[in-house]
């Protein structure tokens, strides 16, 4: 099986103008309009973190009608909107594989064949939209991807900014790095014991390194 990898990081905020703003504020650099997810209700924006890998603003859209199901990433949940009023959070992350089959999605939910404007791809998201995992792995363990297309990155201008580790924080790890060596994941992501699920990236930006 080849080896997944990174796909991108997952900022969620009320608005996405709130969010957009807050990236931009703390990495110094210029985010790129994405699009609407019908599906779900949702729009974006972009910032390339290298050839690879990107990091995504993600809000409910409110000019959009409400969704047919829940929202991803949990954004409907009481849990995540109460993290939100705080201020935009570094909520979740990706990983990319080549296709879907024969990776165990116990705990992912089922894999949905999604598009934004020319974009296409299959991502797993659990029918009831919360963070995949649950308890102890909720948002650290990632939501997988495959592309259809060319990913986002590759057509994003590169703002100078790269991830040099995503650390992964969780009351579990022995589980979570035995999920991410069978995918297998290539990348730099630390896996640490902590009291509940939490996630960090450490950015190289033009002005210096950045946690988010």
């Amino acid at each position: 099986m080849s080896a997944a990898i990174p796909d991108h990081l997952v900022v969620a905020a009320r608005t996405l103008e709130e969010g957009r703003a807050w990236v931009e504020g703390r990495l110094g650099v210029g985010m790129q309009p994405g699009g609407e997810h019908a599906l779900f209700g949702t729009h974006n924006a972009l910032l390339s973190l290298g050839p690879d890998l990107y990091l995504e603003v993600i809000a409910v859209n409110p000019a959009a009608p409400s969704p047919p199901r829940p929202r991803w990433f949990g954004l409907d949940t009481p849990t995540v909107r109460a993290r939100l009023e705080g201020g935009p959070v570094l909520l979740h992350w990706v990983a990319r594989v080549p296709d879907l089959l024969g990776v165990d999605l116990s705990g992912h939910g089922e894999g949905l064949e999604l598009s934004r404007g020319e974009h296409r791809w299959t991502l797993t998201v659990p029918a009831d939209g919360l963070l995949p995992g649950g308890g102890s792995l909720q948002g650290v363990l990632p939501s997988l991807i495959a592309w259809h297309t060319l990913p986002p990155p590759t057509r994003l201008p590169d703002a100078g900014v790269r991830l040099l580790t995503l650390r992964l924080g969780t009351p579990d790890p022995d589980a979570l790095r035995a999920f991410l060596s069978a995918l297998p994941l290539a990348g730099d992501v630390e896996v640490y014991e902590a009291p509940q699920p939490e996630l960090a990236a450490l950015l190289e930006t033009p002005g210096g390194m950045v946690t988010l």
